[in-house]
């Protein structure tokens, strides 16, 4: 019956996200209609710049989905993890990727005090988990065991494929939109100039359309991105616990990770959403509450503490656990 249950969310999951996945699309290629025929006043104009939108994201999600995870674990500064220097964390994934039923990831460190981890790839067959070296220090082994466990439940959901493509398509969406601001900038003298005759409403509606989307589609596709990162992190907790069948392990290192005070350096706004827990801490200059890629500690420590029959955490432990101590 809980496999059953476990199936049934992912199955859910993963079409939320198609759906979410085709919005982003959608939103990119009415930008791009809406852009060029505003621009040229032409309807094979638009159709020519809703093209030019397309290949741009084609070619973004083509390179991220064959050496996106390349990209982030070099961005990452994580280096492969030998069995001769830390064969426990090789030994937790091991177990544990078998009990999931799925390959062996590679497995990387990040040479950092701040505790946290995280998993990238576009398939089980070609994934790789990175922790930090924090992370070893700081947490026992029941502990070590939820993060890792977390980390392949969105190797076993498909998550690390889906977060790659999302978040290109974000940055495509965002890109097209500087170009297309840029573009009308700049040619805007030339074309007050040009077209005082009236070139008709339609094109200034769908002008000013463009200008509006180019300004709140990127917000909205960041938006589409943090939604389906939080709900994610749910499911994963999840999984880990189906794996473990430990909740109190992958709690623990919740609290833990959540008091830790120290920054991980090498993460920044475009690799937050991949990691255990949002490495961009409230106490720091970069946090923002708006672009929060997870969900709060607390409130993933309760869910957990409903699987065991425990009590929720008070007020005073939430504002100590998301202060960072």
């Amino acid at each position: 019956m809980t496999s059953n249950t476990f199936f049934a969310q992912q199955r859910a999951n993963r079409m939320k996200s198609f759906l979410l996945l085709m919005s982003v699309a959608v939103l990119l290629g009415a930008f791009g209609f809406a852009a060029g025929y505003g621009t040229t006043g032409d309807p094979f104009g638009g159709l020519g710049f809703t093209v030019i939108a397309v290949i741009i994201a084609v070619v973004m999600s083509l390179s991220a989905y064959f050496g996106g995870a390349k990209m982030v674990l070099a961005a990452s500064r994580a280096r492969p993890a030998e069995e001769t220097t830390h064969p426990q964390l090789l030994n937790v994934v091991r177990e544990l990727s078998l009990s999931a039923g799925i390959p062996m990831p590679a497995v990387y460190l990040i040479h950092d005090s701040a505790p946290n981890a995280f998993a990238t790839g576009r398939s089980p067959k070609h994934a790789s988990i990175a922790v930090t070296t924090g992370l070893l220090e700081k947490l026992d082994r029941e502990e070590l065991q939820g993060v890792i466990a977390h980390e392949l439940g969105h190797v076993r959901n498909l998550d690390i494929r889906f977060m790659l493509l999302v978040g290109v398509l974000v940055g495509g969406t965002a890109l097209v939109a500087d170009l297309f601001l840029r573009s009308t900038f700049w040619g805007m003298g030339r074309r007050r100039g040009g077209d005082r005759g009236g070139s008709g409403g339609l094109q200034l509606i769908l002008m000013a359309v463009a200008l509006v989307l180019a300004i709140l589609a990127p917000i909205a596709a960041r938006l589409v991105q943090l939604s389906v990162s939080r709900q994610r992190e749910y499911l994963a907790d999840a999984t880990a616990v189906e794996l473990t069948r430990n909740p109190v392990g992958l709690e623990g290192a919740l609290w833990k990770i959540g008091a830790d005070r120290d920054v991980l350096e090498v993460a920044n706004r475009s690799t937050q959403h991949l990691y255990f827990a949002n490495p961009i801490r409230k106490f720091e200059a970069r946090a923002s509450n708006l672009w929060a890629t997870h969900p709060p500690l607390g409130d993933r420590i309760d869910r957990l503490r409903t699987l065991r029959g425990g009590s929720p955490l008070t007020e005073d432990e939430r504002r100590r656990l998301e202060s960072g101590g």
